[in-house]
Protein backbone atom coordinates (compact mmCIF):
# COMPACT_ATOMS: atom_id res chain seq x y z
CA UNK A 1 0.00 0.00 0.00
CA UNK A 2 2.83 2.66 -0.98
CA UNK A 3 0.11 5.15 -2.56
CA UNK A 4 -1.85 6.27 -0.37
CA UNK A 5 -3.17 9.45 -1.99
CA UNK A 6 -6.87 9.51 -3.08
CA UNK A 7 -8.60 12.24 -5.03
CA UNK A 8 -11.61 13.92 -3.49
CA UNK A 9 -14.56 11.63 -5.16
CA UNK A 10 -12.12 8.47 -4.36
CA UNK A 11 -11.97 9.63 -0.81
CA UNK A 12 -15.85 10.27 -0.68
CA UNK A 13 -16.19 7.14 -2.46
CA UNK A 14 -14.51 5.34 0.03
CA UNK A 15 -16.14 6.45 3.10
CA UNK A 16 -19.21 5.27 1.77
CA UNK A 17 -17.45 1.90 1.26
CA UNK A 18 -16.34 1.56 4.85
CA UNK A 19 -19.83 3.24 6.28
CA UNK A 20 -21.69 0.55 4.39
CA UNK A 21 -19.70 -2.36 4.18
CA UNK A 22 -20.15 -5.17 3.19
CA UNK A 23 -21.68 -3.97 0.04
CA UNK A 24 -22.24 -5.39 -3.25
CA UNK A 25 -20.33 -3.80 -6.25
CA UNK A 26 -23.56 -3.42 -8.04
CA UNK A 27 -25.20 -1.43 -4.75
CA UNK A 28 -21.64 0.85 -5.33
CA UNK A 29 -22.32 1.18 -8.69
CA UNK A 30 -25.64 2.58 -8.10
CA UNK A 31 -24.48 4.81 -5.77
CA UNK A 32 -21.49 6.37 -7.85
CA UNK A 33 -24.91 7.04 -10.18
CA UNK A 34 -26.93 8.48 -7.85
CA UNK A 35 -24.07 10.63 -5.67
CA UNK A 36 -21.44 11.53 -8.30
CA UNK A 37 -23.41 10.71 -11.59
CA UNK A 38 -21.09 8.33 -12.82
CA UNK A 39 -22.01 5.53 -15.05
CA UNK A 40 -21.24 2.17 -14.20
CA UNK A 41 -18.20 1.88 -15.73
CA UNK A 42 -16.62 4.83 -13.83
CA UNK A 43 -17.57 3.39 -10.12
CA UNK A 44 -16.14 -0.13 -11.20
CA UNK A 45 -12.82 1.64 -12.32
CA UNK A 46 -12.77 3.83 -9.01
CA UNK A 47 -13.40 1.09 -7.16
CA UNK A 48 -11.08 -1.55 -8.80
CA UNK A 49 -8.47 1.12 -8.29
CA UNK A 50 -9.13 1.58 -4.21
CA UNK A 51 -8.93 -2.55 -4.12
CA UNK A 52 -5.76 -2.41 -6.19
CA UNK A 53 -3.92 -0.20 -3.45
CA UNK A 54 -4.83 -2.54 -0.68
CA UNK A 55 -8.06 -0.69 0.75
CA UNK A 56 -10.94 -2.85 -0.14
CA UNK A 57 -11.55 -6.62 -1.71
CA UNK A 58 -13.96 -7.46 -4.22
CA UNK A 59 -14.68 -11.10 -3.63
CA UNK A 60 -17.53 -12.59 -5.56
CA UNK A 61 -19.00 -8.95 -6.18
CA UNK A 62 -18.75 -7.71 -2.13
CA UNK A 63 -16.64 -5.51 -1.06
CA UNK A 64 -15.01 -5.11 2.06
CA UNK A 65 -12.21 -3.57 3.87
CA UNK A 66 -8.77 -4.75 4.25
CA UNK A 67 -7.83 -1.60 6.59
CA UNK A 68 -10.34 0.30 8.74
CA UNK A 69 -10.64 4.20 7.86
CA UNK A 70 -8.59 5.11 10.69
CA UNK A 71 -5.82 3.04 9.76
CA UNK A 72 -5.83 4.33 6.35
CA UNK A 73 -5.73 8.18 7.32
CA UNK A 74 -3.44 7.09 10.08
CA UNK A 75 -0.91 5.92 7.67
CA UNK A 76 -1.91 8.63 5.08
CA UNK A 77 -0.43 10.94 7.70
CA UNK A 78 2.82 9.25 7.86
CA UNK A 79 3.63 9.10 4.38
CA UNK A 80 2.91 12.75 4.08
CA UNK A 81 4.85 13.73 6.79
CA UNK A 82 7.62 11.21 5.62
CA UNK A 83 7.53 12.76 2.09
CA UNK A 84 7.54 16.63 3.69
CA UNK A 85 10.56 15.81 5.63
CA UNK A 86 12.29 14.48 2.53
CA UNK A 87 11.35 17.88 0.42
CA UNK A 88 12.97 19.98 3.29
CA UNK A 89 15.80 17.82 3.74
CA UNK A 90 16.45 17.90 0.05
CA UNK A 91 15.47 21.80 -0.09
CA UNK A 92 18.41 22.68 2.32
CA UNK A 93 20.70 20.69 0.24
CA UNK A 94 19.91 22.62 -2.70
CA UNK A 95 20.18 26.04 -0.35
CA UNK A 96 23.53 24.78 0.33
CA UNK A 97 25.19 25.06 -3.00
CA UNK A 98 26.44 21.53 -3.49
CA UNK A 99 26.39 19.81 -6.93
CA UNK A 100 24.24 17.47 -8.45
CA UNK A 101 26.29 13.96 -6.56
CA UNK A 102 26.15 15.81 -3.14
CA UNK A 103 22.72 16.06 -3.77
CA UNK A 104 22.24 12.14 -4.56
CA UNK A 105 23.90 11.49 -1.49
CA UNK A 106 22.23 13.68 0.50
CA UNK A 107 18.63 12.92 -0.57
CA UNK A 108 19.77 9.13 0.07
CA UNK A 109 21.54 9.97 3.45
CA UNK A 110 18.10 11.76 4.52
CA UNK A 111 15.72 8.86 3.35
CA UNK A 112 17.63 6.45 5.41
CA UNK A 113 17.66 8.45 8.67
CA UNK A 114 13.55 9.47 8.19
CA UNK A 115 13.86 5.45 8.15
CA UNK A 116 15.51 5.06 11.35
Amino acid sequence: MSDLKMGTAEARFADIIWEREPITSGQMAKIGAEEFNWKKSTSHTVLRRLCERGLFKNEDGTVTSLISREEYYARHSEQYVEETLVVLCLRSSLHSGHGKNSLTRRSTSCRRSLME
